[in-house]
């Protein structure tokens, strides 16, 4: 047998579909798990590093980001990677559009593409890619050439946009969005980006089970109007009072006619983004009963896992879809727990402090919408998750290898023979307290301030190379773009 670049020894490695971890060796050679074995010869090994008995779990590959939303691409690329390192997240898919905010232009993705590529090429820590929102009618169009020319295979639906800001209510969703004055984004657009990516299906057919649309669900009539309400009524304040303006049942009727639409094109390769809420996940389970013939696929965010309107740290749990009353969060768990969900994401949207909080910086409704939160995604869900039953197997499977099939990453999503080597080392008993200054994120506040968690990635690994240390990123960045799929 060749010689090993790395081997790793002394660890419980966590499978998706073993029961329990198993005590085992890595041995990684090109970049890949080579062999797996209780006990590996190290005699010839280039480097040997020694696990201490913690658990390996697979690097985390976390579905849902947001690099450059407040703060410039390239340079979230650099300090956002640096934070997924720190949570064990290796694989990083960020979505991506046109109009405010991103790279702060309308035009086609022929052309905004190669920009986003050349602001995150050889900066970033950990692997990326990226979903693609198509804004215009021409973007409908460029969606064979984003899977063919770029590896994209998964795009995405905002469906509360078109009439509604990305902060509040909005009277002006054009100059936002940045299309041309006689463009709409509303339902019909929805449907015509379904038939779209449909089609595409139709033309890679090798690739269709791996081609995917993924939906945003609040409705944009209902929050305007419930607005409205909540400011006049003055009652609320606060998470409380965002929560009520964008309420949980404005989340059901957007899934209702997501869902219809997507039987309606035949596209059955439907994500449903960061259910938050009893309601969301009771109009997924309906929806799925109503369509069996569309593959719902429910995701939930750590934010809506950890933290609720009362004990999230201040107004700098704004986001989208909102916190909800600790009732919904018991909700998602009881669902998570029920099988009913199919992976854990983050959400990560760094947005510092200058940026989140306006002019009063004490109403909820002038903060900005969003958060880091990819450095507690593995650790957050083991902490809590264990509390409650869910298995180190199931949590691999959550943070792993759903969304890594899902999203056309088959060479991640496991630590296998053949697979990339990308892992991560967990200390499950070490208690410690969230501070956002111990973050390596640029984010200068967390909502989950003061959380007690009881797990922590120590060290981890993407393709072999250690990029953490100990809690600290080492090295240079060595992230790699995704063309996908990728095939081992």
């Amino acid at each position: 047998m060749q010689p090993f670049d790395l081997v790793v020894r002394n660890v419980r490695v966590v499978r998706h579909d073993q029961a329990e971890p198993t005590a085992l060796d890595i041995g990684v050679r090109d970049g890949r798990v080579a062999h797996l074995a209780p006990h590996i010869d190290t005699t010839e090994a280039t480097t040997v590093v020694d696990g201490g008995g913690k658990l390996a779990f697979p690097g985390v590959v976390d579905a849902h980001q947001h690099w450059g939303i407040y703060h410039p691409l390239a340079q979230d690329t650099a300090t956002e990677s640096r934070a997924c390192a720190q949570g064990g997240v290796t694989s990083a898919i960020n979505y991506i559009r046109t109009g405010q905010y991103y790279l702060n232009r309308g035009g086609p993705y022929g052309e905004f593409f190669p920009e986003v590529r050349a602001a995150t090429d050889d900066r970033s820590f950990v692997d990326y890619a990226f979903h693609v929102a198509p804004m215009t009618a021409e973007h409908i169009d460029e969606i064979p050439e984003l899977v063919r020319d770029h590896g994209v295979t998964s795009f995405k639906i905002f469906m509360f946009y078109g009439g509604h800001g990305l902060h509040g209510r909005s009277a002006d969703q054009s100059s936002f969005l940045m299309i041309p004055p006689d463009a709409r984004y509303d339902y019909a657009h929805f449907e015509f980006v379904m038939r779209g990516v449909q089609a595409a299906r139709e033309q890679f057919p090798e690739l269709a089970d791996e081609i995917s649309l993924s939906l945003h669900c609040e409705t944009a009539e209902i929050m305007s109007a419930y607005t409205r309400m909540v400011e006049q009524d003055g009652t609320l304040t606060g998470l409380a009072a965002y929560s009520a303006s964008r309420p949980p049942h404005s989340e059901g009727l957007a899934v209702s006619i997501a869902a219809y639409l997507a039987h309606e094109t035949g596209l059955p390769t439907i994500n449903l983004l960061h259910l938050s809420s009893a309601k969301a996940v009771d109009a997924a389970i309906r929806m799925a009963q109503a369509f069996p013939h569309v593959d719902f696929r429910r995701e939930v965010t750590i934010g809506h896992l950890l933290a609720d309107i009362d004990t999230a740290y201040g107004l700098g749990g704004k986001v989208n879809p909102p916190l909800r009353p600790r009732e919904d969060v018991e909700a998602l768990w009881a669902h998570l727990l029920d099988g009913q969900l199919d992976w854990v994401v983050s959400d990560h949207a760094c947005c510092r402090a200058e940026v989140k909080f306006g002019e009063p910086d004490d109403d909820i409704f002038v903060a900005k919408s969003g958060f880091g939160g990819a450095e507690y995604l593995l650790p957050g869900l083991i902490s809590e998750g264990t509390k409650r039953g869910l298995s180190y197997a199931r949590v691999a499977e959550l943070t792993s290898w759903a969304p890594a099939r899902r999203f056309g990453l088959a060479t991640k999503g496991a630590i296998a023979e053949g697979l990339d080597a990308d892992f991560c080392l967990v200390d499950a008993e070490h208690t410690w307290t969230v501070r956002a200054d111990e973050s390596l994120s640029a984010q200068d506040y967390t909502p989950f301030e003061g959380m007690e968690l009881t797990a922590r990635v120590t060290d981890t690994f993407l393709r072999g190379d250690q990029i953490l240390r100990d809690g600290t990123v080492v090295g240079q960045p060595r992230g790699r773009y995704l063309s996908r799929p990728t095939r081992p």
